[in-house]
């Protein structure tokens, strides 16, 4: 299946073809707009001249990567805060999975021990691991014994709560309107 986050063909091609991309956009969601996160990767690939690469990226200057993410239009709304956290992913991708992001889930025994591992990646708390376990689930084909079950809500089936259950424009509508309800519901309106 071909990921359909960015809403912009360029970035969710770059989704698509390399798993760190995938896991830094991932990182990225959070407070802004879901395809501004995922079209974060593009927009740095395009400033490196280059896909990137989780070995690229935790040895960068960590000025001169805040200053990538920061350059206009910004790669999030707090470009520093977010350049060392993806630098910290990366070196965490280098130190635990020789750079290469696949081998967090290629050899997972089961659902519950893929999430354990994407909750240790940092950045990455309960809820980002378990919406990224659904989207590896859902969409990607990462299916190891339980891991609906280890992606709590967001790997029921059918259901539009996350990024997971985005597959284009109206699926992207319909998970803002269930984000919209579940938002309205928590303040008891």
């Amino acid at each position: 299946m071909r990921i359909q986050l960015a809403q912009r063909s360029e970035a969710n091609e770059l989704l698509g073809r390399s798993p760190f991309a995938l896991l830094v956009g991932m990182l990225l969601d959070q407070q802004i707009p879901m395809e501004w996160a995922f079209t974060g990767p593009y927009t740095i690939s395009e400033r490196l001249g280059r896909d990137l690469t989780a070995q690229e990226v935790a040895s960068y200057d960590p000025e001169a990567f805040t200053a990538l993410l920061a350059d206009k239009p910004a790669v999030h709304r707090y470009p520093k805060s977010m350049a060392a956290r993806i630098q910290q992913l990366a070196a965490y991708i280098v130190e635990h999975y020789d750079g290469r992001p696949e081998n967090i889930w290629a050899d997972a025994a089961d659902g519950q021990e893929l999430v354990k591992r994407l909750m240790a990646l940092p950045g990455y708390g309960k809820q980002k691991a378990q919406i990224f376990l659904a989207l590896l689930g859902k969409q990607l084909g990462v299916q190891p014994s339980g891991w609906r079950e280890a992606a709590g809500l967001y790997g029921e089936e059918g259901s539009y709560r996350s990024v997971a259950d985005v597959v284009d424009a109206g699926s992207l509508a319909r998970v803002r309107a269930a984000k919209q309800e579940a938002k309205r519901a928590a303040k008891g309106q």
